[in-house]
């Protein structure tokens, strides 16, 4: 049976136990339905085999060659990760298109006795409905940004509110990456397709009638931009201010950089980042610092000479600010008594 996609959903449709994205390891890597496992019917090797058997030579002996191969990978995934599904199992199969890949799998499935669907217009629809809801439709949503200098605890203040039962986005976190020239995570960030895919989700899981509180960022997060429907959203958002000492900022960077104190060799690169923006005898400074293991005296001239100038709105910008917040330090019980503040001046929902 075919399962049509009429709306994005916010996780695997309900009705099916697995979704199941039978495209190669590659193209799931780009982007893929969140949740979804890969059992590849062709790896990524075998597809560039097929295609060009099927472009270059002979279409019949492409498709039989392609079958050969699909066989003998399924075979192998219900000897191995699905070996412990029972016969009530509900898969959802995907592929590119809803083609030859998908049906192929779902053949073999149904024939073993699964009940299993196939996604109508595989990947391909279900990235429509990505593209729709993230560069077409309006956002829908009531945002509120938190806004503050480096190092208020932005990100972690998210965390307090959401165990306060708000609703959040963590661009950030989707994003693996800190949103600053030493803000790389390791791991690396995804595709631009799979942290919208990411994006998407998150917001079909989010109650219109709640406020939606989303850390203030520019319209990249690393090499990652912000779709157009919520990069609109964010510039007509409400906004409340975060403030702290900068002795504070400064001892809290210490701790959310582990990476960094922890590997000379990349403080040293990220350091060298600064180099276009600031003048040589600053970044010998920063460098000397860092040799020292002056981490907290290096992270104050960071955010006094780079960031606070760098990121301060110009006089004049447009913005709804709807209160600030002052903390006497960036600790765990400050940011947990900012974001109790943070939901009052938000108010009810509506």
């Amino acid at each position: 049976m075919d399962f049509t996609l009429t709306a994005l959903p916010a996780a695997a449709p309900p009705d099916f136990d697995d979704v199941i994205d039978v495209r190669s390891p590659a193209e799931f890597a780009e982007d893929h339905i969140p949740g979804a496992i890969n059992l590849p019917a062709l790896s990524d090797a075998e597809r560039a085999e097929v295609g060009t058997i099927y472009v270059r030579q002979d279409r019949f002996l492409a498709r039989k060659i392609g079958a050969a191969l699909v066989s003998r990978n399924v075979a192998a995934q219900l000897e191995g990760p699905l070996a412990d599904r029972d016969g009530g199992w509900r898969p959802l199969v995907y592929c590119w298109r809803g083609g030859q890949r998908s049906g192929s799998v779902a053949t073999i499935f149904e024939q073993i006795g699964w009940r299993v669907a196939r996604l109508e217009g595989g990947y391909k629809a279900y990235r429509r409905k990505v593209s729709e809801r993230l560069y077409e439709m309006p956002l829908g949503l009531r945002l509120v940004l938190i806004e503050g200098g480096t190092g208020t605890g932005k990100t972690q203040l998210l965390e307090h509110l959401a165990r306060l039962g708000t609703q959040v986005i963590d661009l950030e976190g989707l994003a693996n990456h800190r949103g600053s020239n030493f803000g790389g995570w390791p791991g690396g960030q995804p595709a631009q397709k799979m942290f919208e895919s990411r994006l998407a989700a998150e917001i079909a899981a989010l109650d219109p009638a709640r406020p939606v509180f989303v850390e203030a960022e520019s319209n990249a997060i690393g090499r990652l931009l912000l779709p157009p429907t919520l990069w609109t959203a964010m510039n007509a958002a409400e906004v409340v201010t975060l403030r702290a000492p900068l002795a504070g900022r400064a001892r809290f960077l210490t701790t959310t950089y582990p990476d960094l104190t922890a590997d000379a060799e990349l403080l040293r690169k990220r350091i060298e980042t600064m180099r276009p923006y600031q003048p040589a005898d600053r970044i010998a400074a920063w460098h000397a610092l860092a040799a020292e293991g002056a981490y907290a005296s290096l992270a104050e001239g960071l955010i006094a000479h780079h960031y606070d100038p760098r990121y301060r709105r110009p006089t004049g910008a447009t913005r709804h600010e709807i209160g600030s917040v002052e903390m006497t330090d960036v600790s765990d019980a400050e940011l947990a008594r900012a974001a109790e503040e943070i939901v009052k001046l938000a108010g009810p929902s509506d």
